[in-house]
């Protein structure tokens, strides 16, 4: 089950945005005010998962700002953090993935079917050289087969591991804590001595 989507995805090509129903701020009456996941989503056992999807160029490292704002976010109202991005380095899936955020890379940046023009200069190798940009609104089968068979399968082994992280992870959100503290704190160590 989730909440949150596109209204009106058959209305219009995608020249014009897409209008979005965000999905609810508050679970329980526990709010994270105007911020808003891209998805949230139940489990079997009813517990909360909330999605953020980031169609960036940049490599998603632990200190970037869309990771401790979604940590904050799922954190303050008890979901487990989903991360799907183009780019993912080790050390963000290795330190969050231990404290049950799980994490998908697409390998892909997407640009609409309006921007062709765009992506073909953006891919051509004399001009960026961007490879891996795909046009296209619709999921390929590799993000279908995570949010259909994988997600709903890691879920249930995520929930223990964030549940003992999550405070520890929210004052990381928050800045009372540097990457390499939180580190300490729930691993002993940092991380990155092992990679």
């Amino acid at each position: 089950m989730f909440f949150g989507h596109f209204r009106d995805l058959d209305a219009h090509d995608d020249s014009t945005p897409y209008s979005k129903e965000e999905p609810p701020s508050a679970l329980s009456g526990i709010s994270i005010g105007a911020k808003r996941l891209d998805f949230l989503v139940l489990d079997q056992s009813t517990r909360p998962a909330g999605i953020e999807v980031k169609n960036v160029r940049e490599w998603i490292y632990p200190n970037r700002p869309e990771i401790r704002d979604l940590l904050f976010k799922c954190c303050t109202i008890d979901a487990v953090p989903v991360l799907i991005a183009r780019r993912i380095p080790y050390v963000t899936f290795s330190v969050l993935s231990r404290c049950g955020c799980i994490v998908h890379q697409n390998y892909n940046q997407l640009y609409p079917n309006a921007d062709v023009a765009l992506a073909s200069r953006a891919r051509h190798k004399d001009l960026l050289g961007y490879h891996d940009i795909r046009v296209g609104n619709d999921p390929d089968s590799r993000l279908l087969t995570f949010i259909v068979q994988n997600l709903p399968t890691v879920l249930p082994s995520a929930r223990p591991l964030f549940d003992v992280s999550k405070t520890t992870l929210l004052e990381y959100a928050t800045g009372r804590l540097s990457f390499a503290d939180m580190q300490k704190q729930l691993f002993g160590k940092p991380l990155e001595d092992e990679l």
